[in-house]
């Protein structure tokens, strides 16, 4: 099998080398990762310029890279951070797992739930273990899940558990500063608090010990308001 492995933290980030090395005997793995950090870059794409691979010292690509055979799967991660809640809308690494809806396999999105890679090993084992048993899974095409893991050693996590999307709150205010010269900028603020947090939620099994397993769907559309936009639209034209 052949297995494209991702990330947005970049080609030298520790945790898509942990990625590697844990699935590295189980498949054919092929590394295409950004040169440099693009986390909270989502599904961004480069339009106003080509993108020429680079293999790097590593012997992963950068930038972008074009494989000689399609993927059968593709995984993302490990990021170094948490993908929970309203994060999977802006997370580089939830949407390069994304960008393997088309394989006709689950793709993954690996998290750890801090910026330290002290318990990447926690992360990689549990990776390992479920793309081993994709196999096993009978979900509609399309089908991503992601995957966060506490930051605990292993033999301290307390087991898996299926969860939905919580939410965060508004994001603090941007932080203003000005350099040296007296420009002034803005820096993106720190994420939300927890609103929605509650048991079954992703943030409720991570506080628990426990590893989440979010499916996630690329049908945005919202369902539920189709009744009450009928209704609207009755008497607009």
């Amino acid at each position: 099998m052949r297995i494209l492995i991702a990330n947005d933290d970049g080609v030298y980030a520790p945790g898509l080398a942990a990625l590697y090395d844990a699935l590295a005997d189980y498949a054919e793995c092929r590394v295409v990762a950004p040169i440099q950090d693009m986390s909270g870059a989502s599904s961004a794409l480069t339009l106003d310029r080509p993108l020429h691979p680079v293999t790097m010292p590593n012997g992963f690509i950068g930038l972008n890279g074009l494989l000689e055979e399609t993927p059968d799967m593709v995984v993302s991660g490990i990021n170094l951070g948490a993908n929970l809640g309203d994060d999977v809308l802006y997370s580089g690494t939830v949407a390069a797992a994304i960008e393997g809806r088309f394989t006709g396999r689950p793709a993954f999105a690996f998290s750890l739930v801090s910026r330290s890679p002290e318990n990447l090993a926690t992360a990689a084992h549990i990776a390992r273990v479920l793309v081993e048993k994709h196999e096993q899974l009978e979900l509609p095409p399309r089908t991503v899940l992601s995957v966060n893991v506490p930051n605990l050693p292993l033999d301290h996590i307390r087991g898996i558990r299926l969860t939905r999307l919580g939410h965060r709150s508004r994001a603090k205010p941007p932080v203003r500063q000005a350099n040296p010269r007296g420009k002034e900028g803005y820096w993106i603020s720190v994420a939300g608090d927890v609103e929605d947090g509650g048991p079954g939620t992703d943030f409720h099994a991570i506080m628990q010990g426990y590893v989440s397993i979010t499916p996630l769907q690329l049908d945005r559309t919202f369902h539920e308001a189709f009744q009450g936009l009928d209704r609207w639209m009755e008497d607009i034209l």
